[in-house]
């Protein structure tokens, strides 16, 4: 077996204004870090509503699509856009996930990385924001529980801004741990310490501007895996952003290449004890193309080498 990987033209058709950040040039930088990787590659489906009506409500689904406009640009908010082909993206990128949980769960595969647009851990209940329509992750979350029945599954987001959306999506499913780390004070705005979930379930650490990979591993042992291990995941999710990376424009964390490197291997050997080695990590944010193109690279090589 290998590494599965899940992607979609469609995804190059959610446009934003020039000199937007998350722009469809962002996925030809994941495909630069991913060639030369030993890979099985499989198209994204289209998201099944039912899917997507997990963690959103018809209402807003259809606000979304009823926004989309024919031509030109629709503005959600401060930063988040509709072009014409952004829906059929988005929910190229929810279908993505949920295909990935699939295939994992059905062990055709250890583990599997989806490299799709937009993202969506900003994307709460009934509200697009930073860049994000649906929560993809959320979403793939909510399919391994209540599709595939499991019991347990954990969210780990290493984006440099907090997954609000996700914690939101998953504020009071006691059966999800969600741990992320971001830094701090930034966009959003959430992901102080004390927010832990209806149940206890939400594990957040804040970093400090400036700080790099020392102080990121420090904190992943101390706060993250400990908590990992007491959960007893059957199948890891990742919200996979690269925007840590000291060379990102839109925010001031230090970490390089290698940190996302450590970072995954250490997820991986979680997913080893914990449940089989099932991993599934889904592109977030990232904006710096040639570090994007680097940590896609180290990240999607650890579970390629890794997935065998």
């Amino acid at each position: 077996m290998t590494t599965l990987v899940y992607s979609h033209p469609d995804c190059l058709d959610h446009r934003e204004p020039p000199g937007h950040p998350e722009q469809a040039a962002r996925l030809l930088a994941v495909e630069r870090g991913l060639a030369g990787l030993d890979l099985e590659r499989r198209e994204a489906p289209l998201a099944d509503v039912t899917d997507v009506l997990r963690c959103h409500p018809a209402q807003y689904v259809a606000r979304v699509e009823r926004a989309v406009p024919q031509q030109g640009w629709a503005q959600l908010d401060g930063d988040t856009y509709l072009a014409p082909g952004s829906c059929q993206a988005a929910l190229r990128a929810v279908g993505g996930v949920c295909a990935a949980v699939d295939a994992v769960i059905g062990a055709q595969a250890r583990n599997a990385f989806v490299a799709c647009r937009p993202p969506g851990h900003h994307a709460e209940r009934e509200t697009a924001m930073g860049f994000c329509l649906f929560g993809s992750v959320a979403i793939g979350a909510k399919r391994a529980l209540d599709h595939h029945g499991l019991a347990r599954v954990a969210v780990v987001d290493f984006d440099v801004h907090h997954g609000n959306g996700t914690q939101d999506l998953l504020w009071d499913e006691a059966r999800c741990l969600f741990a992320s780390s971001q830094q701090m004070p930034l966009y959003p705005g959430s992901g102080f310490a004390d927010e832990r979930g209806a149940h206890g379930q939400m594990v957040n650490v804040p970093l400090r501007g400036g700080s790099g990979g020392a102080e990121m591993h420090a904190a992943y042992q101390r706060e993250v895996f400990p908590r990992l291990t007491a959960f007893q995941p059957e199948l890891i999710l990742i919200s996979a952003g690269f925007d840590a990376h000291a060379d990102d424009p839109l925010a001031g964390l230090m970490w390089r290449t290698a940190d996302f490197a450590w970072l995954t291997e250490q997820l991986c050997d979680l997913a080893d004890a914990l449940c089989g080695g099932r991993v599934v990590s889904a592109l977030e944010g990232g904006y710096d193309l040639d570090a994007l193109a680097a940590s896609v690279a180290a990240h999607v090589g650890v579970l390629q080498r890794r997935g065998r």
